[in-house]
């Protein structure tokens, strides 16, 4: 799976869990409204995590490019 696929399940993931939270507090279901959470906190830490790597990976990709300038 690419990048941009994770990405878009990451954000699908992320509304599910919302909608999931939503409807948990509305009918007072706290069972459902924790799932929710769990389910959107989760796909936001998958995408600060993805976010960090991409960053990483940026950084290494500077230094190779450096050192191959010299």
């Amino acid at each position: 799976m690419t990048d941009d696929n994770h990405a878009v399940n990451n954000k699908i993931d992320e509304v599910t869990g919302a909608a999931k939270q939503a409807f948990g507090n509305l009918t007072g279901d706290r069972k459902t409204e924790s799932e929710g959470l769990v389910e959107k906190t989760l796909s936001k830490a998958k995408e600060a995590f993805a976010d960090a790597k991409d960053a990483v990976d940026g950084v290494v990709q500077g230094v190779k490019n450096s050192k191959e300038d010299k």
